[in-house]
């Protein structure tokens, strides 16, 4: 007599990895602030809390079916990913006309200062780098880990099972890409 093999319900299926990815959250939740509070120097324009990003993030990460890591460096990748988009959300939000990013208070001063369009250059960042994703997804994915996540070439190479020099090449290809792409649409 001879049992059939047991199959794990779907149902089940997502629950364990659900579970498994609130466990890989959790392990790595210090390393996650550590990234949400270097971003949010870079971006100034974000007013939200380090533990407000990471917590928007693992909000998505929760939100996707069928998503599940097997190893911390793509999970970082993605919740790093989850983290830009939220924060070009958040300084897109703040420019908004309806608050009032369309009125400029002026001043009686003779100097000439530089003007700084850190919103459009982020926007225009953004964009560079969802259209690279769709024509090179390692490319884009190397720029989270890389830029974002702040791994070492080394570390990158480690985690594609490719060499560290391999990395390097990548790098400088996907900076010309996106300083042409950027440099195509300024206006």
């Amino acid at each position: 007599m001879s049992e059939e093999p047991r199959t794990v319900p779907a149902d089940a299926q997502k629950a364990g990895a659900a579970d498994a990815n609130k466990q890989l959250f959790a392990s790595l939740y210090g390393e996650l602030r550590r990234l949400a509070d270097r971003e949010l120097r870079r971006y100034p324009g974000a007013v939200v809390s380090p533990t407000t990003l990471v917590h928007e993030a693992y909000l998505n990460l929760m939100s996707r079916e069928g998503v599940s890591f097997s190893d911390p460096g793509k999970c970082l990748g993605y919740v790093a990913r989850a983290m830009r988009g939220l924060l070009i959300d958040f300084v897109r939000q703040r420019g908004a006309l309806k608050r009032g990013a369309g009125f400029h208070i002026t001043e009686l001063n003779t100097q000439i200062s530089e003007e700084n369009d850190e919103d459009g250059d982020l926007g225009r960042l953004s964009e560079a780098l969802d259209e690279l994703a769709i024509r090179e997804p390692r490319l884009a994915e190397l720029v989270d880990l890389k830029y974002f996540c702040g791994f070492s070439f080394a570390e990158i190479g480690k985690l594609h099972g490719i060499s560290e020099r391999t990395v390097q090449r990548d790098w400088q290809k996907v900076r010309l890409l996106l300083y042409q792409h950027l440099h195509a649409s300024s206006p």
